[in-house]
């Protein structure tokens, strides 16, 4: 298996310290409001590789965080005239919803900031104690020139990473790089005690000190998206390797690119922000899920109405090759996905790759009966689980988006040949007929709409 690595920017050979027990953890959403389709990228993404790494593996405890002491968090919490914790429980819950409606299963750990201040404190005191930080003016701020690497993840000169982390001109900074680990409190701002006053923490060391907690000194695996590698995963690296005397803090530094809208870059100022709350009133969270695994992981998305309207038409195709076979549920484990499948996404998680594997296994399923019949279905199954795909009923799907490729032929030719029975009975005045078969049809989700051309039909929920 191999994966890229942004530190050394080469794919390499994916071998964890302990097969047994592989650790991830990925950067999880600040929960200030509702999350848009930039959040889910790598939610879906990494929950994609968390399914490889089991397959692959076995023991694997994946944390994905919550972010839930923040400035934004502040902000709203001031605009709505409540407090902290309100805010980030609404969307929190906001989150788990939408990220599920993806298909997005949970991870191991969800660890909180709110829940780790003694935690974050102690790796500041050790850092303080290394030399790596020092107290002043109420704030404790890294020492950047203490840690001779850093600047070697996002690869900035560092004119590069002054400018483009903003940093706070202030006069108790030793060096104009040094980060905040711990900044003071107004009265009216939430904060917690600590040997330096009342106060809060930096974002950076949030990560670092509930990786610490969780999952130990040196992980496998550390994902999020490109946006994070500077300043806050190489702020991270800079607290959590020198928290730790020297020693490895991340074996592999894993980053999904961007999502953009219609060839633009998503922002507030563009009015572009796409909420996935939104997409779910448009599509199937399914159809969603896919349109984020059509691109590699590593390159921008380009999103857009067309391509979520093709990840559904694609969808429809691929569970209608299984609608004349066992479901899902009965295949359940029969059979191993397919093995093509199974290299691409162990090829740097080649979703692309995977997803032509998942089209081929369908067209071998589809008209396949009995004992080879079931054997391509549940391969087809089997290889869309590894996607998070493909576990509905086809019918249930059929239902719920109006799609008619998962209904069985002999269930599509039944229907057709009723509508153009309910167009001779029209033609020959026979209403009650015509009304009758239009109601029966109704009972079944069926929908009958007239038009110049014709009488189509469309299944729907």
């Amino acid at each position: 298996m191999q994966l890229y690595n942004t530190l050394t920017r080469t794919k390499e050979d994916f071998v964890p310290q302990d097969p047994d027990r592989v650790t991830m953890y990925v950067c999880g959403p600040t929960v200030y409001s509702h999350p848009h389709i930039g959040n889910a990228r790598p939610a879906v993404v990494f929950d994609v590789l968390a399914r490889v790494l089991r397959r692959r593996f076995g023991g694997l405890v994946y944390a994905r965080n919550i972010t839930d002491i923040d400035d934004k968090i502040n902000k709203a919490a001031v605009e709505e005239g409540t407090d902290i914790g309100t805010i980030a429980a609404r969307f929190t819950e906001a989150y788990h919803a939408d990220m599920a409606a993806l298909g997005v299963l949970p991870p191991d750990l969800e660890p909180r900031a709110t829940l780790h201040l003694p935690q974050m404190i102690a790796m500041i005191e050790t850092l303080i104690g290394r030399g790596n930080a020092y107290a002043a003016d109420g704030h404790v701020l890294f020492n950047v020139p203490s840690y001779a690497e850093y600047g070697g993840l996002s690869r900035r000169d560092r004119d590069e990473m002054i400018a483009g982390a903003r940093v706070e001109v202030a006069p108790y900074k030793r060096d104009p790089a040094d980060f905040v680990l711990w900044k003071p409190s107004t009265p009216e701002q939430p904060g917690w005690d600590s040997p330096w006053g009342r106060g809060r923490p930096g974002w950076h060391l949030e990560c670092s000190a509930m990786i610490e907690a969780h999952l130990g000194r040196t992980i496998d695996i550390h994902g999020g998206g490109h946006d994070l590698i500077f300043p806050h995963h190489e702020n991270e690296r800079a607290q959590g390797t020198c928290a730790h005397g020297g020693a490895l803090y991340v074996r592999t530094w894993m980053h999904n690119g961007f999502v953009n809208v219609e060839r633009e870059k998503m922002s507030k100022s563009l009015g572009n922000v796409l909420l996935v709350k939104d997409l779910l009133a448009q599509a199937p969270g399914e159809a969603i899920r896919l349109a984020l695994l059509s691109a590699h992981y590593r390159q921008p998305l380009d999103w857009s109405d067309d391509g979520l309207a093709q990840a559904k038409r694609s969808l429809d195709r691929l569970y209608g090759s299984l609608a004349e076979l066992p479901t899902p549920a009965e295949l359940a484990d029969e059979a191993p996905p397919p093995a093509d499948l199974v290299a691409a996404l162990e090829d740097d998680l080649n979703t692309p790759k995977a997803m032509a594997a998942l089209f081929s296994a369908a067209k071998e399923a589809q008209g396949r009966t009995g004992a080879a019949g079931r054997e391509a279905a549940a391969a087809l199954v089997a290889g869309g689980r590894l996607l998070g795909l493909l576990q509905q009923e086809p019918a249930a799907w059929a239902a719920r988006t109006g799609g008619t490729e998962s209904l069985s032929a002999d269930a599509r030719a039944e229907i057709d040949a009723l509508v153009a029975a309910r167009g001779e009975a029209r033609k020959a005045k026979d209403f009650a007929t015509a009304d009758r078969i239009r109601d029966d049809l109704a009972a079944r989700d069926i929908v009958i709409e007239d038009g110049p051309q014709g009488s189509t039909w469309k299944v729907v929920s």
